[in-house]
């Protein structure tokens, strides 16, 4: 498995643990919540290694900017290798260098770009135009929040094999129902949830 959001030492000092003996439980709940959080989340934290293309209808990933037209997008984590090409349905493409990355700073404040902003002219003709994008997809890092997160949910999971049909107990305060969603995975995910998500 790969592109956890925690390691499995800090799982381990979270469990006052130091044997190997549950290392494949505890990798399968690491990849299992940082999977969840993914699907909660909207969008994925993990930086590609290498570039690949996807392409994008303008008519329905645009908004008006204060000067141009914004190209909505998935999270770029990179500038590295980053090409835009225009171009149309069936039709060849055309790099463009008339573009600026949105929002402003976002790889030097530790966000991932998810706009592109065309100042001279729109993305292309509603309907037919294509913009192909060639980047390394994802965040620059994983955020400290979505980490915390990935242990906390990656504890519970792995503790679930100790409450049958979602029920711990404890001598100390009885048997007690283990909610669907833990609150404050919830809450340090919440910033990073896109809407609709």
């Amino acid at each position: 498995m790969a592109n956890e959001y925690a390691t499995i030492s800090s799982l381990k000092v979270a469990l006052n643990m130091s044997d190997t003996t549950r290392d494949d439980l505890l990798t399968a709940a690491l990849a299992a919540a940082s999977r969840q959080i993914d699907q909660n989340c909207g969008r994925r934290f993990y930086l590609d290694a290498a570039v690949s293309e996807r392409t994008y209808n303008p008519e329905f990933r645009t908004v008006e900017h204060t000067t141009g037209e914004l190209l909505i997008v998935d999270d770029i984590g990179s500038t590295t290798g980053l090409v835009v090409e225009t171009g149309s349905v069936g039709g060849t493409y055309t790099a463009i260098t008339d573009y600026e990355t949105w929002p402003e700073n976002a790889s030097a404040q530790g966000l991932p770009i998810t706009g592109l902003v065309r100042y001279s002219g729109t993305w292309g003709t509603r309907g037919t135009a294509r913009v192909q994008v060639t980047a390394k997809w994802g965040w620059p890092a994983v955020p400290d929040e979505i980490v915390q997160a990935t242990i906390l949910q990656a504890l519970r999971l792995y503790k679930r094999k100790d409450s049958p049909e979602g029920v711990l107990g404890s001598a100390d305060w009885g048997a007690v129902r283990v909610g669907r969603v833990d609150p404050d995975v919830y809450e340090l995910c919440k910033r990073f949830m896109l809407p609709g998500f």
